[in-house]
């Protein structure tokens, strides 16, 4: 039987109709890997698909958000919250375009945002970010933000040759860089100078002033360099994400804590009585009393993220790449009564559920676990030429002995145990560790 054969016309890939988002918006650091001529997809939906079947966004569901991961179904991991955050960063710019019609908002942008913002979390939460930065201070420091840069920048693909980077859009990873200042300009700027003490948090590692120098299009404005005008310089879309991560943790820390058992109203009641009037008597704190005696303060919370969500505004703003993108002219607004109210909770959950006796004792024992297994690597790996026990696995194993600095290997290092899950650290730290633990076999 003859075959007919059909001319079907070529779809064109998905281009940016919104005079919001121009050919800088959506230029890539790298070579445009853009998955060919028949690939259909805008420069931001394959961002986000690219981030949401990844290795690295896999590995958050096994990675603490406020308890520890896998303790109870119910809780939050980084990978739920992450979901979250995408959603809800969606929402709120589908809420600002309707709201602002001269702002068109795109919402794979801002899902991509959203799903990426937790990407360089190492496990055990907060108290990982901050051991891994105590270790890290000889080499200029770790921070999560800092970390899902690099992810995304330098070693998203982990190939036997080498970690690459997915060649992210240059709104994309704009997004997701909540902090701006170099970790060396933070140091030089804490008061007192004379301080030996490198920053906590809120930096990029020094050597990815490119990525702040390719989010400007060519060098970054001089104006915006010291630690607190580089902080501040936003994309509108870092401003709604940031306020999509602020709603999602603030109100659902407080149901995760209630279902476990931390939050009741006598201890919040007992809280306050130590937090002066203002806070004792504020309409957000006594709406929370009362609604902890109810038995669907899940529901009534998923109300007031649609309140955070419908509270936002936006107002022009200059700010200091405004002449090159739209994505700098606006600043996000929320009326301080909310801002208050998230406050509010974040506080209570960093009072009664993060300085709790159980919560504490996990996190000694989880940054106990963090520097043992520092330590093990970096003896054994960091010092090119080293002739001792190889503990790490391949493909990492080649690309540390292919560097031949040690700040280099070192952040290669931190890389690997950034990227362990909870789960993975416990039973690795039990294989170096635990004589009666495991075999040699199970570590492959």
């Amino acid at each position: 039987m003859e075959r007919i054969a059909l001319s079907v016309p070529r779809k064109d890939k998905i281009t940016m109709s919104s005079a919001f988002y121009n050919d800088f918006d959506t230029e890539r650091l790298g070579s445009p890997r853009s998955g060919g001529e028949a690939d259909e997809r805008s420069a931001f939906q394959l961002d986000r698909d690219r981030v949401i079947f990844s290795y690295a966004f896999r590995r958050l569901q096994s990675k603490t958000q406020v308890f520890q991961s896998g303790e109870y179904d119910f809780y939050r991991t980084r990978l739920t919250h992450s979901l979250e955050v995408a959603r809800i960063a969606r929402s709120i710019g589908e809420h600002l375009n309707l709201r602002h019609p001269e702002v068109e908002l795109d919402g794979d942008l801002l899902e991509a945002v959203g799903l990426s913002h937790d990407l360089g979390h190492p496990p055990f939460g907060h108290i990982g970010e901050r051991k891994l930065n105590e270790l890290m201070a000889p080499w200029g420091g770790f921070e999560g933000n800092a970390q899902t840069a690099r992810i995304l920048t330098e070693i998203f693909w982990q190939r036997k040759d080498g970690p690459r980077g997915m060649d992210p859009s240059r709104a994309f990873l704009d997004g997701i860089l909540k902090y701006k200042a170099l970790w060396l300009d933070c140091w030089s700027h804490q008061t007192p100078v004379t301080d030996a003490t490198p920053p906590d948090n809120h930096f990029l590692y020094d050597n990815q002033v490119r990525l702040r120098h390719f989010v400007a299009g060519g060098h970054w404005p001089s104006s915006a360099t010291e630690p607190y005008e580089a902080n501040a310089a936003k994309s509108l879309e870092c401003q709604v994400m940031d306020w999509a991560d602020d709603t999602a943790y603030s109100l659902h820390d407080i149901v995760d804590s209630v279902k476990a058992g931390y939050l009741t109203g006598p201890a919040v009641e007992r809280w306050a009585a130590n937090q002066g009037k203002e806070t004792a008597e504020s309409p957000a704190l006594l709406s929370l009393l009362e609604q902890l005696n109810e038995d669907y303060l899940e529901a009534i919370f998923a109300r007031k993220l649609g309140q955070f969500v419908r509270a936002t505004t936006l107002e022009p703003f200059e700010g200091v790449l405004a002449d090159k993108s739209a994505r700098y002219r606006w600043r996000l607004c929320v009326p301080a009564e909310i801002q208050e109210e998230c406050a509010l909770y974040k506080k209570i959950a960093l009072d009664l559920v993060f300085r709790s006796p159980r919560i504490q004792q996990v996190e000694f024992k989880s940054g106990f676990i963090i520097e043992r297994l520092f330590h093990a690597f970096f003896d054994c790996h960091l010092k090119p030429g080293t002739k001792g026990l190889k503990l790490l696995p391949a493909p990492a194993l080649g690309w540390v002995e292919r560097e031949t600095e040690i700040s280099a290997r070192a952040r290669l290092l931190c890389d690997y145990l950034t990227q362990l899950t909870d789960h993975e650290a416990i039973r690795l730290y039990r294989h170096l560790f635990d004589p009666e633990f495991g075999s040699i076999t199970d570590l492959l």
